[in-house]
């Protein structure tokens, strides 16, 4: 079996106001100090690799964590932020008018990005990484640093939730969800810790 650790990055500015998508956004202040007390958190918790979306809010995350633990942080294209194509960096206020913002959030099964990608290919490749990671390293614990939906599409995934279920719990930033894993089997362990829960 294999541990994972699914970190969803720290804060930043356009969190809550507009979709950050792909676009490289760097943490806020709030969120530089969510990244400096993640260590402190999972100091007593064994880490033996870290991988990270490409993006630098997880790099930011993930960074403090890696040196804490003397690791070197991996970057994974298949837990990389959704493709939100057309909608990256749109605000929220101004995609209430656009109607397949409105089936993203109401029928998500059914909703394509325009010029991104699906809900369902996001669950597919997230998935693929943590069967491939479970695969490769038996018995290794794992801190996977991604975003949002993400982890949500794989903790939808594994508790055969439907993926139009997903606003029906959170993923904070700078959270912290508990799977143990192989490749037929795996179980979450915990969700959405975050300071508080600790």
């Amino acid at each position: 079996m294999t541990d994972f650790f699914l970190i969803r990055h720290a804060s930043h500015d356009l969190l809550g106001k507009a979709l950050a998508g792909r676009a490289d956004i760097h943490l806020n202040t709030k969120g530089i100090a969510e990244a400096t007390r993640l260590p402190l958190r999972l100091s007593n918790t064994r880490i033996d690799a870290i991988h990270v979306s490409r993006r630098h809010r997880c790099w930011e995350t993930a960074a403090l964590l890696a040196a804490s633990k003397s690791l070197r942080l991996q970057v994974n294209e298949k837990i990389d932020e959704i493709d939100f194509g057309d909608w990256t960096q749109r605000p929220f206020i101004e995609l209430e008018n656009d109607p397949q913002w409105k089936v993203w959030n109401s029928n998500r099964i059914a909703a394509r990005i325009p010029n991104g990608e699906t809900i369902q290919d996001v669950q597919s490749r997230v998935l693929e990484a943590l069967r491939e990671l479970a695969d490769q390293n038996e018995n290794a614990a794992i801190a996977i640093v991604s975003h949002c939906d993400v982890i949500k599409a794989a903790l939808a995934g594994i508790l055969s939730l439907s993926l139009n279920d997903l606003e029906r719990f959170e993923i904070a930033p700078a959270s912290v969800s508990r799977i143990t894993m192989d490749q037929r089997w795996a179980k979450v362990q915990s969700m959405n810790e975050t300071d508080g829960s600790f």
